[in-house]
């Protein structure tokens, strides 16, 4: 789970670890299902807190199963920040987080189901994966290494196809994963002014210890 600055005293520990519980078991019915029907009282009997508690901190379900999306998506986006720390290239930066999401799919499928499920609407988010594009988007574009011309357009594009790929994950387990996801960021790289032949050599680079 994303981490924060430790609460400062035992009621305030308890209660973000309430908080925290609430926001698991919808993270957990999201992926199960991707159904946001459950009631306030199957929530919190899941996370195995008091009824009472769930307005301690949610004004609502929305709420709470937004915030359990937002959960998912950002820490998606600290296993990238880990993975990828000290790739500098953004075409590669491209390339490999669209094959880690292929691995995380096997390796934390839970996860990668909260985004299969309810990715779309956070495409352009303000946090999670959508800064972190958009600032390798800009990257490359300033450097020339991505001749598009505007980044939300391309983060667009580049959403859509990161969630096809996690639905072919899904959908079509006894597919090659990393070489599915190798050659759609390779069609991508392309997309964004890549050359033909870097484009499929930078897909298909050795990706870091995934481990």
């Amino acid at each position: 789970m994303p981490t924060s600055a430790p609460p400062k005293n035992r009621f305030e520990r308890r209660r973000a670890e309430t908080r925290q519980a609430l926001v698991r078991a919808a993270r957990q019915i999201l992926a199960e299902t991707g159904d946001t029907s459950a009631s306030i009282q199957t929530i919190a009997e899941r996370a195995d807190v008091g009824f009472g508690s769930f307005y301690n901190h949610f004004e609502s379900k929305t709420e709470l199963f937004d915030a359990a999306v937002r959960d998912a998506l950002e820490e998606l986006g600290q296993a990238f920040d880990e993975h990828l720390e000290g790739v500098d290239d953004p075409a590669e930066l491209l390339a490999a987080g669209f094959r880690l999401s292929a691995h995380l799919a096997e390796s934390r499928p839970e996860l990668m189901k909260v985004l299969r499920h309810r990715g779309l609407g956070h495409i352009h988010a303000d946090s999670g994966l959508a800064p972190r594009a958009v600032r390798d988007l800009e990257a490359g574009i300033a450097s020339g290494r991505f001749t598009v011309a505007d980044p939300v357009v391309a983060l667009s594009a580049l959403g859509g196809s990161l969630l096809a790929l996690v639905e072919l994950r899904f959908a079509r387990p006894e597919l090659d994963g990393d070489e599915s996801a190798s050659n759609l960021a390779e069609m991508l790289l392309r997309m964004l002014g890549v050359p033909p032949e870097d484009a499929h050599d930078v897909a298909r680079r050795q990706l870091p210890d995934l481990d």
